[in-house]
């Protein structure tokens, strides 16, 4: 056969295959099509095309995992503002409660419309505008709940263990994230870093991981070094911490370790994609003792922390088992960056070797998440952990002379006592007294790490015991 006809022949078969994969390809985008012009032409109301696009993209997303999505114009925008840890809504994490279907808040703001209206964890979102909640995509409730600042939206609340219903009606605001937070607010309304009754004791809290969490970490952790009094031990609190950032929770890592494995990241497979390593930055010194504290509601970043701090034995993990997301999510850009796909594409892996992430077929007795170290698992019976929010949240803001919240009050004293005086003067009100007629609740996963840190100055060995109940989990973000 003549050369030229053989070379006639390849290309002919080449451009077949060629065809013949192009074909099988655009087949499902042709049916997808075909299905939405069906639709739009004969269902019996009217519907616009891209309700039905954005539909479509949605469906076979949510096919995948629970953390992929279809990011849409509008919720793309959403999702930056997040990335800048500012937006206009109300000052609420959520996801959707896989018991109930409904909304649940992961954790309010501090300071924000939601907070200030005694919305807390474990609240359930059970209608926005009246509409009902169940069965809708946290993402559909987000774009509800958020909107123009200046404007109101009403939700329908179910209290954590509670039976009863309330309506509340939030003005939306431009919401700064604060993630860095300590014991209590001064009455200037910066925050005091020391245990009130333990004033050798640094206690910080981080409520989320953005973009400026580890340098303000590490602006508290100087304000607690810069005592006159020695410090004994620190207690970060990661409770009720959905995640945020990869970059952050490495960054806060750092702070504590001068070498060693933070975590890994692997891909399809198993295979891995990239390590991330201390830099010898430390800023906490390897001598202070450190405790982590997590719970049900610590996902994602925190737990990249927690375990990281765990594994190389640099603090005591307290509290109870973490919620387990050690997924990572790559946002992908569509029609030229309007929309998006926020796409589960890896996997996050502790310096031990061991995955965090929670797969839906794990059982209790897998290894995922964070544990807490023998003998420092803590567990709270749900009307515990509720007054434990409770208690916390009184201690978030500032208390004026008149026993009111003003964390603007230009008569306060800049005193730290003064604050802690007027804070105690509060709780005799009539009104404090009718939420507290049983008495103040301790907070034993906060006592058990005060033991802890004591044990450690005075050279002792101790341990603990499982008690109470355990809280449901929610979702992380």
């Amino acid at each position: 056969m003549p050369t030229r006809n053989l070379l006639v022949l390849c290309l002919s078969a080449i451009i077949s295959l060629a065809c013949y994969h192009t074909a099988a390809h655009n087949r499902w985008a042709s049916t997808i099509a075909d299905a939405i012009e069906q639709i739009e032409s004969n269902f019996v109301e009217p519907i616009d095309q891209r309700e039905l696009f954005e539909g479509s993209m949605d469906g076979m997303v949510k096919q995948l995992d629970q953390y992929s999505g279809y990011v849409s114009p509008d919720q793309y925008n959403q999702l930056l503002e997040d990335l800048d840890q500012e937006f206009g809504g109300v000052g609420i994490i959520v996801d959707v409660d896989p018991d109930t279907e409904r909304l649940m808040v992961l954790s309010p703001f501090v300071g924000t419309p939601a907070y200030d209206a005694g919305i807390r964890a474990g609240d359930l979102i059970m209608a926005i505008e009246g509409k009902d909640t169940e069965g809708l995509e946290s993402s559909d409730t987000i774009k509800m709940i958020r909107g123009k600042p200046g404007t109101d939206v009403n939700l329908t609340v179910l209290p954590f263990g509670k039976e009863e219903e309330r309506e509340v009606t939030l003005t939306r605001a431009i919401i700064p994230v604060e993630s860095v937070l300590g014991d209590r607010r001064k009455s200037d309304g910066t925050w005091e870093f020391f245990l009130s009754e333990h004033p050798t004791i640094g206690y910080i809290r981080i409520t989320s991981f953005g973009e400026n969490t580890a340098y303000d970490l590490k602006t508290a952790y100087e304000q607690v070094a810069s005592r006159e009094t020695e410090t004994q031990g620190l207690i970060i609190d990661l409770r009720q911490n959905p995640g945020g950032l990869l970059e952050s929770a490495v960054d806060v890592c750092d702070l504590f370790l001068s070498s060693g494995d933070i975590v890994s990241i692997r891909g399809r497979d198993k295979v891995l994609e990239r390590e991330y390593k201390a830099s010898a930055r430390t800023t906490v010194p390897k001598q202070l003792p450190v405790v982590v504290l997590v719970d049900h509601y610590s996902a994602s970043a925190s737990e990249i922390v927690s375990a990281c701090l765990q594994d190389h034995e640099r603090a005591v993990v307290i509290g109870e088992r973490s919620w387990g997301k050690g997924t990572v999510q790559s946002v992908l850009e569509l029609e030229g960056g309007r929309s998006a796909l926020r796409l589960t594409t890896a996997t996050y892996w502790r310096p031990s070797g061991k995955n965090i992430h929670r797969l839906a077929k794990s059982k209790e007795t897998d290894e995922w998440g964070v544990t807490p170290d023998e003998g420092y698992e803590v567990k709270y019976e749900k009307e515990e952990f509720v007054e434990v929010l409770r208690q916390r949240r009184e201690k978030d803001v500032v208390m004026t002379r008149s026993g009111k919240v003003d964390s603007k009050d230009d008569e306060a004293e800049d005193n730290e006592e003064v604050a802690v005086e007027e804070s105690a003067d509060a709780d005799e009100s009539p009104e404090s007294e009718s939420e507290e007629d049983a008495g103040p609740v301790v907070d034993r996963q906060l006592e058990k790490a005060i033991e802890y840190i004591n044990a450690k100055v005075n050279g002792e060995e101790m341990g603990g015991e499982e008690v109470g109940e355990e809280v449901p989990p929610a979702k992380a973000a």
